[in-house]
């Protein structure tokens, strides 16, 4: 079993798609393996995307993370990256195909209510970022 990590970005709890968007993992077969909600801090979201920093949208995305509260989870099922990538859609909504989370829910390239690990190898980072070992069940 792989296990991915999905965040539920500020925009997407204001709107209050949560469950919406996690009834999408679960019908799909992946299983929650941990899940909880946090006010990231510029540290933590600055840390988190330290891989973006030389960008120009640096800035505003860690303004953008730490603007609500945000929904972690560890997703777990069989191909977890890539179904989990699948789910999403294209970064931009306006790309993402129909019936996707970022095409149901997203607002901008930038407000695009999903962030998903890219790679089994990075979806170890960024589970490691979030929970300790014990939180994964």
């Amino acid at each position: 079993m792989e296990q991915t990590l999905s965040i539920i970005k500020p925009d997407a709890v204001a709107k209050n798609v949560v469950g919406k968007i996690v009834d999408r993992f679960e019908s799909n077969n992946l299983r929650i393996a941990a899940i909880k909600k946090l006010w990231l801090t510029s540290e933590d979201a600055s840390r988190f995307y330290a891989v973006h920093e030389k960008r120009p949208f640096f800035k505003d995305l860690v303004k953008f993370m730490t603007s609500g509260p945000v929904v972690v989870l560890v997703l777990e099922g069989e191909n977890a990256v890539a179904k989990n990538r699948e789910l999403m859609g294209a970064t931009n909504p306006k790309e993402a195909e129909k019936g996707t989370i970022r095409a149901d829910f997203a607002e901008s390239i930038d407000a695009n209510a999903v962030h998903g690990s890219d790679s089994s190898e990075n979806a170890l980072t960024e589970i490691a970022f979030f929970f300790a070992k014990k939180e994964l069940a």
